[in-house]
């Protein structure tokens, strides 16, 4: 190995963390060096040079580099026998991003272990720049999702004022946002600001409602902020950390416990480097006397001093003590990814040398030489450097030079020495299938509440299950009143953002919470009104078979003989099919039903009602036919009769046939009416025209028969039936007027009730009034039905 340092560059301070990674670095070296088979017969070295944090030893060390590391001359190489490969580093963002703007013109591969900056993604202004962390684009949209995880939406954002923190904030902002949730306050840390402006943030935190708090920035510069909320005695926030400070020794002292207690956030994901805690834990200033940055960390991890007359009580170093107590924590972050920029560097390698000619990636199948390739080869394969670091780890870099995005997710937990510690409770892989980007252990998480229910933040109360959320005017949307669900809607689940309205066979229940099956509501036989009307249509249908048997058995008595025996016998059989055809009202109402049932009604009825005509029609023409010289005698045949009956029924029949057509009947659901019921009724079509133009048909009929039969109620004609006609037809347009507004009035299964209770009580008034005198004559009167009675009357009448 070949270290070169500057002394006439020092740096004025010393991080143990650059130290350790520097470690990592020469450990990684060591350990390919003594690998036969990834690099054989090739020695790995390295030049060392320490930019301080400073923008101008960053660039001066990079043409440092470039030009042999004898002298910083711009455009210039000192050939030697060794090769330099490519620059790992630096690890700050901004020094980065002056080193590849020089490194990209040379085409020399550079690895960052530390540069999180979405800028240096562009491979247009940074084409040979690659790192080993994720981007701080991912860094900032995992975090976004980690708290949409845990239901987190009125947030508060605080970040430093330079591109780390300013960049990340605006990607968690926008991330936020889109998920639905809102920013309660976004402060900025003031770096310029010896006190990084902490009264102006510690006053917004203390006023806001917002519970959780995101914070991108550095531990330093986050110091001054937590300094002055213990000042305040300001807590009870959920802080969640980026990267930068989320592992913060600083941060982890014992006196911001009641602050920073439960905080979650990114670190860095932690490898395994087999040995390295053993090669670290080997080194002792007895056993490296030369080397005074040992010395140094010995003195500040045992709190003693080398070779000082000791008169205030601090303790003498003497070297035998034991390093290993020291080294608690057993993962490495950041030098695990030092560690594995020099294997990309070291696979690169390997495949260069590997290269078969004939069949390289370069003009015509060359190769390049393993001692004199160009930096723009090398380049090539650290593009397509794709490794297994660890059991859990594989670097391979995509096409903005970005590796995996994998983080640790680390909480803050009070630990034995009552220091906080970072114990790891998940992982987000970016690159992982979607729904498993982020897995957590949430059982093993402690909150800042103490126990292990979710800390809660928001701006608003959740709204339950049967409400919505309401938007408040010029608040933002996270800001919300709830308000119960309108009238037939539901919300299952809390927060709503609207109501769900019910299917149609579904209504929501008293919580409109979810939706129920709807009842359905029709006249069935298991109905007892469906029952009741069903038995009495049965029974009053054997009544007009009944009397047809009397007549028949005395049909040649004169009270059967005088009032026409064959149309009395079909009326009788048409007054029984309307007892019979109220059954096809009852029961579900199929679409077959549906067509049928009404047209039956029509068609039964009118054939009933055009009997009852011709029976007026023959009592009419038979008494003027018995006047000496009537012309009306040639029409007192039964077939006028029948005639007046048929064209009368052809009618209707017409009017049936058009309707059934033109708009025939259909079932219909009901979802209106009635809230949590469906009323299933046949739809009549066409607004129910062609059922009033039947109906009112009917009525024709009716109306017409009425006046024949009352302008011929005195005729004195033996058991002249006029009177009864008279009567059956008067009843008969009762029932059908005062029908019609019931009919129109009422609702579900009562309509079809009160239809069928219409259709029974006329049919019942034909029967009474028509029939009934004559069998009570014929069975309790038989006198009453003889010729001697007969003539008896002509006499009177005379």
């Amino acid at each position: 190995m070949d270290f070169r340092s500057r002394p006439d560059l020092k740096c004025t301070s010393f991080g143990f963390d650059s130290y350790q990674s520097l470690q990592a670095m020469i450990f990684a070296v060591e350990e390919i060096n003594a690998n036969p088979n990834l690099l054989p017969n090739i020695t790995l070295g390295i030049k060392l040079f320490d930019t301080c944090g400073a923008m101008r030893r960053a660039v001066e060390g990079t043409l440092w580099m470039l030009s042999g590391g004898s002298k910083s001359i711009p455009n210039y190489q000192w050939k030697e026998k060794t090769h330099l490969a490519g620059i790992i580093g630096d690890s700050a963002s901004t020094r980065s991003i002056l080193m590849a703007q020089i490194l990209g013109l040379y085409r020399y591969p550079q690895v960052s272990y530390f540069a999180t900056s979405p800028v240096l993604s562009n491979r247009n202004q940074f084409p040979s720049f690659f790192r080993t962390i994720p981007s701080d684009e991912f860094q900032a949209r995992g975090l976004a999702q980690l708290v949409t995880y845990f239901g987190w939406s009125w947030i508060g954002l605080l970040a430093i004022d330079n591109d780390y923190g300013q960049l990340g904030i605006q990607v968690i902002k926008q991330e936020l946002l889109m998920s639905g949730a809102c920013v309660a306050f976004l402060e900025n840390i003031l770096s310029k600001h010896p006190n990084r402006n902490a009264l102006q943030i510690v006053k917004t935190i203390r006023e806001s409602t917002a519970n959780v708090i995101v914070v991108i920035s550095y531990a330093f510069a986050l110091l001054p902020v937590l300094e002055e909320l213990l000042k305040q005695n300001v807590s009870g926030k959920l802080w969640v950390a980026s990267e930068a400070w989320s592992t913060s020794n600083l941060l982890s002292n014992k006196r911001f416990q009641q602050i920073l207690a439960g905080t979650i956030g990114f670190a860095v994901h932690s490898g395994k480097m087999l040995g390295f805690t053993e090669y670290l834990t080997s080194f002792n200033p007895l056993k490296y006397p030369d080397d005074d940055f040992v010395k140094f960390i010995w003195e500040q991890i045992f709190l003693c001093k080398w070779f000082v007359n000791i008169n205030n009580g601090t303790t003498r170093c003497t070297g035998g003590e034991k390093l290993e107590s020291s080294l608690t924590k057993p993962e490495f972050r950041l030098s695990f990814n030092v560690y594995t920029c020099v294997y990309t560097f070291a696979w690169a390698l390997k495949s260069l040398l590997q290269c078969k000619p004939g069949a390289g990636p370069f003009h015509d199948g060359e190769c390049a030489n393993i001692s004199s390739f160009q930096p723009w080869q090398l380049l090539h394969y650290v593009k397509n450097t794709n490794f297994q670091a660890d059991d859990n780890t594989r670097i391979f870099f995509n096409d903005k030079g970005d590796p995996p995005a994998i983080y640790d997710i680390v909480n803050w937990q009070l630990g034995a020495t009552e220091n906080l510690e970072q114990v790891v409770v998940g992982m987000y892989n970016a690159s992982a299938p979607r729904g498993t980007t982020l897995i957590l252990d949430s059982t093993s998480i402690k909150w800042n509440t103490g126990d292990l229910q979710v800390p809660y933040s928001k701006c608003s109360p959740s709204c339950p299950s049967g409400f919505q959320k309401v938007t408040i005017p010029g608040k933002p949307s996270c800001c919300y009143d709830c308000a119960h669900c309108p009238q037939g809607k539901i919300s299952n689940q809390t927060d709503a953002v609207e109501c769900q309205q019910c299917s149609w066979d579904m209504c929501p229940n008293q919580k409109q919470d979810r939706c129920l099956p709807r009842t359905t509501e029709f006249l069935s036989y298991k109905d007892p009104m469906g029952v009741s009307l069903a038995a009495i249509a049965l029974f009053s249908s054997t009544i007009p078979v009944y009397i047809l048997m009397v007549f028949f058995r005395h049909r040649t008595t004169p009270i059967v003989r005088a009032n026409n025996w064959s149309l009395s016998c079909l009326l009788l059989v048409c007054l029984s099919f309307c007892f019979l055809c109220a059954l096809a009202f009852i029961g579900y109402p199929q679409p077959e039903m549906c067509l049928l049932r009404q047209v039956t009604f029509g068609m039964v009825f009118a054939l009933c009602i055009s009997c009852v005509l011709a029976k007026t029609i023959t009592v009419a023409i038979a008494f003027k036919a018995t006047r000496p010289g009537s012309r009306l005698r040639k029409w007192s045949g039964i077939n006028v009769s029948y005639s007046a009956m048929g064209i009368c029924v052809f009618v209707q029949l017409c009017i049936c046939v058009l309707w059934l057509s033109h708009s025939p009947p259909f079932p219909e659901y009901d979802t209106q009416t009635l809230s949590r019921v469906i009323i299933v009724s046949c739809n009549e079509g066409s607004s129910g025209v062609f059922f009033w133009i039947m109906l009112g048909y009917l009525g024709l009929l009716a109306a017409i028969s009425f006046i024949f039969a009352f302008l011929v109620r005195h005729l004195p004609d033996s058991f002249n039936e006029a009177k009864f006609i008279t009567f059956s037809m008067l009843a008969f347009l009762s029932v059908w007027v005062s029908f019609v507004p019931a009919y129109l009035s009422a609702r579900g299964k009562n309509t079809v009730a009160m239809e069928i209770f219409a259709i029974l009580c006329s049919s019942w008034a034909v029967v009474i009034c028509i029939f009934v005198p004559k069998c009570f004559i014929i069975l309790f009167r038989p006198n009453m039905n003889s010729r001697e009675h007969l003539m008896k009357r002509d006499k009177e009448h005379k």
